[in-house]
């Protein structure tokens, strides 16, 4: 397994409520919003903590598509189905393909939380990387993030330990951060239903 695995991966998924897409420039002004409204609630993620305009989001949305097509990233902006409105954003990165497992990232717009959504998008990617063939997928969380863990507990995932003193926080504090895991096998255990 290489990049070109990721590299012919799809660039769009749809669910029963959402469609989603890898990067585009047409998306800029919606990311823009999202961030803008959505990182004041982020107190856990060491984002710079700037108003997002559209030239800078046209190239947050350029980089990211690079990133896609150089098969160094999988990317999706998630958005509902019935508004067309952006939701959340899903990452996958830091892949090993001897392994082969990956980090998961995912931000979500707290004004759409609790409607099931992002728990949605993110187990459609989460399906789409095991059917690539991964056999592991990493989600990484700092510790005090209790929302973040409970979310991927939720999804099937097991906290396996906690790496200490991993990355700053946005104070700018090392932080300990809590080490999570879905792996394709125990998806398919008996008497389990797949993610």
């Amino acid at each position: 397994m290489d990049k070109s695995v990721l590299i012919a991966a799809p660039r769009s998924l749809r669910t029963r409520r959402l469609h989603l897409e890898a990067p585009s420039r047409r998306h800029a002004q919606q990311i823009a919003d999202f961030l803008n409204a959505s990182l004041p609630a982020w107190s856990f993620i060491a984002w710079p903590r700037f108003t997002r305009d559209l030239a800078w989001a046209e190239r947050f949305c350029t980089r990211g598509l690079q990133y896609v097509d150089d098969g160094e990233n999988l990317i999706f902006n998630v958005f509902r189905e019935d508004s067309g409105t952006l939701i959340g954003r899903i990452d996958f990165h830091s892949f090993d393909f001897e392994a082969p497992r990956a980090e998961i990232g995912y931000v979500g717009d707290p004004r759409q939380a609790g409607q099931g959504l992002m728990r949605e998008a993110v187990l459609c990617t989460v399906n789409m990387v095991f059917g690539l063939g991964f056999a592991r997928i990493e989600a990484i969380s700092d510790v005090r993030n209790a929302r973040a863990i409970h979310f991927a507990l939720g999804m099937g995932f097991k906290q396996e330990g906690v790496l200490r003193h991993r990355e700053r926080d946005p104070q700018r504090e090392l932080c300990d951060q809590a080490m999570l895991a879905l792996l394709n096998v125990d998806r398919m255990k008996p008497g389990r239903t797949p993610a």
